[in-house]
């Protein structure tokens, strides 16, 4: 959890310095912990991508919370543009915020 809280930490300072791959990059990186957590706090499997979007698939049908399952795609688009920087800087704030609420649901859970 403590690494997922300085990811966040640090996209939002790459994100204020205009880096938006790092940016991006940290951000999904800051998803993933949170996921991490509540799938180790729940005793579930969460290695690998597949594993860490079945268990927020989880957690979104048990919470009948379909912002979780956004919040993922947001996570995972950002994921995405660190490799090919392809989000427009007007679709970015959107996404990234998307990607920012689901960190902290996620966090949220873990409490």
């Amino acid at each position: 959890m403590v690494k997922a809280r300085q990811f966040l930490a640090d996209a939002e300072g790459e994100f204020a310095t205009g880096d938006h791959m790092q940016a991006s990059e940290k951000m999904w990186g800051a998803a993933a912990h949170a996921i991490m957590a509540v799938a180790q706090q729940r005793g579930w499997r969460y290695g690998g991508h597949r594993r860490m979007i079945e268990a927020t698939q989880r957690i979104a049908s048990e919470l009948d919370d379909e912002d979780l399952r956004s919040g993922l795609e947001a996570s995972r688009q950002l994921h995405s543009n660190f490799y090919h920087d392809h989000i427009k800087e007007d679709e970015l704030e959107t996404i990234t915020a998307g990607a920012r609420r689901f960190v902290q649901k996620m966090l949220a859970l873990v409490q």
